[in-house]
């Protein structure tokens, strides 16, 4: 059986890497690219193909968009991919569905490749309910916040939220610590944590929440109070209201 393919990525690198790695396939009969989410609903409601690598992550369109706008029932064979987030990770794994974690490794590409042509051999595509469940358990999760827009002096700047160490509240405001800089936005400490990844960002008391990977050491205090050192040598204190999140800190995923 042959098969044609559509992969979908904003990043030309990426389209490029596929493109090489599914040319080594004999039975990948054509290939064809999409670098925007609008692009591949175009492609596949045109061309409809045999298989699809699509991006989880991408502007104004991401993956999860353009499942929802071809419709589940009318999707090839998918294989996402996603270059860090856990929550999909585990929601490809829990659903049987095939997903690649960038960068993208060889031999890994060629078992979702393996799984995908099965599938579209047996005529199975992301109407079944696994794609279906992954998109409710993970849709509003792939949707988390990626930056922030900070406004100063009649200009706006934009910080990632991978740049941020921790966050303090100020009032009506809250304080991005960044490497040294801090950064003043108009928010309340809520509002921010609600779209935050609760996997990377950690409220440990009402006033500061922390980005799990830049936290150093956790030393205990008093009775269920925490000090938090982190990597920036900034030390902060945690409160018993937040000591179940200060535990889910320290304990081992495994």
């Amino acid at each position: 059986m042959s098969f044609r393919t559509l992969i979908v990525d904003d990043e030309p690198l990426a389209l490029e890497g596929l493109r090489i790695l599914l040319a080594q396939d004999p039975e990948i009969t054509a290939i064809e690219e999409a670098c925007s989410g609008k692009q591949a609903v175009d492609a596949i409601q045109s061309r409809p193909p045999d298989l699809v690598f699509l991006d989880v992550q991408m502007p104004e369109m991401d993956g999860f968009d353009v499942v929802n706008a071809v419709g589940a029932e009318n999707m090839p064979a998918v294989v996402f991919a996603t270059a860090h987030d856990r929550h999909a990770v585990r929601a490809f794994e829990a659903n049987a569905v095939d997903y690649l974690l960038k960068p993208i490794q060889r031999e890994r590409f060629l078992a979702a490749l393996r799984r995908a042509k099965t599938r579209a051999r047996a005529g199975q595509n992301a109407a079944d309910r696994r794609i279906v469940t992954l998109l409710e358990s993970f849709g509003k999760a792939s949707r988390r916040l990626r930056r922030v827009a900070v406004r100063s002096g009649g200009k706006t700047t934009f910080v990632s939220i991978d740049d941020i160490d921790w966050i303090g509240a100020a009032d009506n405001y809250v304080e991005l610590h960044c490497g040294g800089v801090c950064h003043l936005v108009r928010s309340s400490l809520s509002e921010l944590e609600s779209a935050l990844d609760p996997e990377e960002f950690l409220r440990i008391h009402r006033s500061a929440i922390v980005n799990t990977s830049r936290v150093k050491e956790v030393r205990a205090a008093a009775a269920g109070e925490y000090t938090i050192l982190m990597e920036d040598g900034e030390r902060l204190e945690s409160s018993r209201s937040y000591l179940e999140n200060v535990r889910t800190l320290i304990r081992n995923p495994f």
